[in-house]
């Protein structure tokens, strides 16, 4: 029973979300405090002599702040949602359980361990700057929109890992608790997808408009994924190490967009993270799929 939860943890969650909206949504507030959680017993199994920055990650890192603006940039002309909804996609750091994917795909996972928490820094400065000046509030400012974003977002990305060094120094004791946890973090994950996937339909039906944004906007992210594993894998092969580039490209914090969509920008582009989570899914089990085929023949 365990493995087919595990399995189909996906389709499960998000069909829970939909089925109890009315009621995930009374639990969205405490979707940023499985964040943390999930996060710090994420961060609590890295070693900091395993963190070593590589030339590839600035690359993967230009790509998604740069990428991220320029793409709300030219989209926003035509649809400032559809433009929300693309970039949030692309200025998402990268997804905790990344490490575990590359692994079975046989790539290297330490790498991208290094580049989730490069991205989760990232993320933790630009976003409080980007969002302010894509989605003005009547009542903030610039600075003070910046400075409330800033101090929600950077303890939340930030902090986990912090939490998980003074841990591992300080107090071994608890810190090794923690790593007896670690599959907590797969049950938080599940119960924070079910969350914000009935947000976001929450936001979806009481959405007034013709339908069109919706699709515009789940194109965009069927777009944004593709060419996000495309990218990571390119640079990540002129560095001998094309498999650890794409998922750190490709695989994104999805719980993390749609929580950030949901409360910063309009709710509408939350469904762009939302459809990411069924992209990325189908391209990581290809990419399995493809692993056990090679495996077998040469078997």
């Amino acid at each position: 029973m365990l493995k087919f939860f595990k399995d189909w943890t996906l389709p499960i969650a998000m069909f829970v979300g939909c089925v109890t909206y009315p009621w995930m949504i009374l639990l969205y507030p405490i979707t940023p405090y499985l964040i943390f959680i999930m996060l710090l017993l994420t961060f609590c199994k890295v070693s900091p002599y395993e963190l070593k920055p590589k030339l590839w990650h600035l690359w993967l890192f230009l790509i998604q702040f740069l990428g991220a603006l320029a793409v709300y940039s030219i989209l926003a002309v035509f649809n400032k949602v559809l433009a929300q909804g693309a970039m949030v996609c692309i200025i998402c750091p990268t997804a905790t359980a990344a490490a575990v994917i590359t692994s079975k795909l046989g790539g290297n996972a330490a790498s991208v361990t290094t580049y989730t928490l490069i991205a989760n820094i990232g993320a933790a400065i630009a976003i409080p700057i980007f969002f302010p000046l894509i989605e003005t509030h009547a009542n903030l400012g610039f600075v003070d929109a910046f400075l409330v974003i800033l101090s929600k977002i950077f303890p939340l990305l930030i902090c986990p890992f912090i939490v998980a060094l003074i841990l591992r120094q300080f107090v071994p004791k608890v810190h090794k608790k923690l790593l007896g946890w670690h599959e907590l973090a797969f049950y938080l994950w599940a119960l924070s997808l079910a969350i914000v996937t009935g947000k976001t339909l929450d936001s979806i039906l009481n959405f007034r408009g013709d339908g069109f944004t919706e699709i515009l906007i789940v194109i965009s992210a069927l777009v944004a994924c593709c060419l996000q594993f495309f990218l990571g894998k390119q640079i990540g092969g002129v560095y001998n190490d094309r498999i650890s580039g794409g998922q750190s490209l490709g695989q994104k914090n999805t719980i993390l967009a749609i929580w950030m969509a949901l409360t910063y920008l309009n709710p509408l582009s939350a469904i762009g993270p939302g459809s990411y989570v069924l992209w990325q899914n189908i391209v990581n089990s290809w990419q399995l799929w493809k692993k056990r085929k090679r495996d077998e023949n040469l078997n």
